[in-house]
């Protein structure tokens, strides 16, 4: 019996596998629990999809053409740390999975496996996941799990200091954040107000005008969907 529930139904899933049949099969048997399912054939192609779609979990296999699981995971680790990364593998010895402990692995599945004992293993990391979805206004939303920004499932990129500046937003929750945090924050406090006026401006134009309220003489707040 599959399960569902309103956690998985928000995760994007990649499967690195280089076995059609399998590959395929898993997809059937568990891809409809999640926001989606994609299958990439080895790790170049799984490192190509994770940078395009900013999953919230990978699985892959070990043993693949061109990239194998192990190098392809220590790469998606470099890029985001907390991506849960699950191994699936006929390999059983202790090298492999000592080699899957050092990257940082979430969880090994010899094969063969049961399908339905990886969902529910999924369903049990959810709990990490949980919580670090949240919905902005004017149909945006956050993932903390993977910093990634959406409106509508389109994916909004952003840079290094925009992120900064969500996260601070998010962490004073419904408090306005004043000027010279948010310099502190982005530039060490070696800013100035044009620079700070000009960095809001294009955040503003990359995402929406209704997502940040200035609150004129304090600074900033993050607009929330309370839905």
């Amino acid at each position: 019996m599959k399960m569902k529930n309103r956690v998985l139904k928000d995760l994007k899933i990649i499967l690195v596998e280089d076995e059609e049949n399998l590959a395929r099969l898993l997809k059937e048997a568990i891809g409809d629990n999640f926001h989606s399912f994609t299958v990439a054939k080895d790790g170049i192609e799984g490192i190509e999809f994770f940078k395009k779609i900013r999953p919230d979990i990978v699985i892959t296999d070990i043993m693949m053409p061109n990239l194998d699981g192990l190098k392809m995971a220590k790469e998606l680790k470099r890029i985001n740390p907390n991506i849960p990364i699950i191994i699936l593998s006929a390999f059983s010895e202790k090298e492999k999975l000592l080699s899957a402990i050092d990257v940082g692995i979430t969880k090994y599945f010899i094969k063969p496996f049961d399908a339905e004992e990886l969902l529910e293993y999924i369903s049990s990391i959810t709990s990490r996941i949980e919580n670090k979805i949240l919905k902005l206004s004017d149909c945006y939303i956050f993932n903390k799990n993977t910093s990634s920004l959406y409106k509508n499932e389109k994916y909004i990129a952003l840079s290094k200091n925009d992120i900064k500046f969500l996260y601070l937003l998010l962490d004073s929750k419904n408090r306005t954040v004043d000027d010279i945090s948010i310099k502190e924050a982005l530039w060490g406090g070696d800013a100035s107000d044009e620079r700070l006026r000009t960095f809001i401006k294009r955040f503003r134009e990359k995402t929406s005008k209704m997502l940040i309220k200035n609150i004129k003489g304090f600074g900033y707040q993050l607009l929330l969907n309370e839905n």
